[in-house]
């Protein structure tokens, strides 16, 4: 079974990380899934993405929750049965799930230079600052975009914007913490953030407690 990572952020708040290394036969094996899942995972062409559900699944049934445990909003939020906040992300051969008891975010994304042309459509000015004046811009500008990312899921509303909206602090030597806040619809919040670095990629979660 390959947990990748089990992280304790806190007393309340845990992560784990998945390796998707098996095939999609042995992640079918000992999960039981919902009407929903299994109309959704046969719907889905890629077979990546398929291993990376199944992978979710497994992560679900290591916190000891089913298939039918997890439901969706309209808007697409992730809950579960017994209340508990809740987070999901894959990306290439890993998924994560982040349980807390209060709101969180999770997003993993891999280091690639292609973030670098992007970049103005989701920094601000004041970011793209401090990012211009790192040694690691690609490390600084995936972690602002998986900082975002994990905001963006764990605020839940639509129109939210990552450049305009989502302001995130300097990130510093590859410092694991910062702050980020959200300025939207005359209210402002602010979240705690933590990095995770490993192999090529980048972890982040975001959670409604302040350091």
């Amino acid at each position: 079974m390959p947990l990748y990572k089990s992280i304790a952020v806190n007393d309340s708040t845990h992560v784990l990380i998945w390796e998707i290394t098996e095939s999609e036969e042995e992640l079918s094996k000992g999960i039981v899934l919902g009407e929903n899942s299994t109309n959704r995972i046969r719907s889905m062409k890629s077979e990546l993405h398929r291993r990376a559900y199944l992978s979710v699944r497994h992560i679900l049934a290591i916190a000891q929750y089913s298939d039918m445990d997890l439901t969706y909003s309209s808007e697409g939020k992730p809950s579960l049965s017994d209340g508990l906040q809740v987070s999901i992300t894959h990306s290439y051969n890993y998924a994560a799930v982040i349980f807390s008891d209060t709101p969180v975010g999770i997003d993993i994304e891999k280091k690639r230079n292609k973030i670098l042309k992007i970049a103005p459509k989701f920094t601000s000015n004041k970011e793209m600052e401090y990012v211009n004046n790192s040694d690691n811009p690609i490390d600084i500008l995936t972690a602002i975009w998986g900082a975002k990312e994990s905001i963006y899921k764990l605020y839940g509303t639509p129109g939210l914007s990552f450049k305009q909206h989502i302001d995130v602090a300097p990130i510093v030597n590859n410092n694991p913490l910062t702050v980020a806040s959200v300025n939207y619809l005359t209210k402002v919040d602010f979240y705690s953030i933590d990095i995770i670095h490993f192999r090529d990629f980048i972890c982040v979660f975001a959670s409604s407690n302040s350091y």
